[in-house]
């Protein structure tokens, strides 16, 4: 297997597990990982929130952990990385706003990298435009969102992952072991016990 060089856009107030897990499983299987957040540089950090599914009409929110990012922003070149991570919670809501972000995110799916995206994740991918005749599964307050970008929203299980092509997606956290297999499965990763 050869090791792939991927990209996670990340921001304030991201769902703690949607970056820290998915981060350090791909570093686990020899990934290179670049967590990044715009107007931060490597060493600062980023607060995360923990999304949790207690019963109530929509989840919950506490304080997580401070997550250090390990690059800066401004030095990044998409066209260096093999793939494209966007972990959920409520960064991908003001990171939409970023010319440079959508940016990033359509240099990946013009280029057909492998996109993973969990939870509010594909708010960027509407945003960037990238949708359209797509399959998505995403947290469901976000499929008015996936719709309006002309994608069809997956109604699927909160523990299961969907993929269309290049694009591999989920509704939360619940479903990080699907998630995270299925793309490493398109990133074409082979982990053997």
């Amino acid at each position: 297997m050869a090791a792939k060089k991927i990209l996670m856009l990340t921001g304030d107030y991201t769902e703690d597990y949607e970056t820290m897990v998915p981060f350090q499983a791909l570093l686990m299987v020899g990934h290179s990982v670049d967590a990044v957040c715009p107007g931060k540089k490597a060493g600062e950090f980023v607060r995360t929130a923990i999304h949790d599914f207690e019963g109530d009409q929509t989840y919950s929110e506490k304080p997580g952990h401070n997550f250090t990012l390990n690059a800066s922003f401004d030095e990044i070149n998409p066209s260096k990385y093999d793939a494209l991570v966007i972990p959920g919670g409520r960064a991908p809501e003001y990171l939409r706003l970023n010319p440079k972000v959508i940016e990033m995110v359509q240099h990946f799916a013009h280029e057909n990298k492998p996109i993973a995206a969990i939870c509010h994740g594909p708010q960027l991918l509407a945003a960037a435009g990238v949708l359209k005749e797509k399959a998505c599964s995403a947290y469901p307050a976000c499929a008015p969102e996936v719709k309006a970008a002309g994608g069809s929203f997956v109604d699927i299980p909160v523990d299961k992952a969907h993929i269309d092509g290049n694009l591999v997606t989920a509704p939360a956290w619940p479903a990080h072991p699907d998630w995270l297999a299925k793309f490493l499965q398109v990133l074409g990763t082979h982990v053997s016990l």
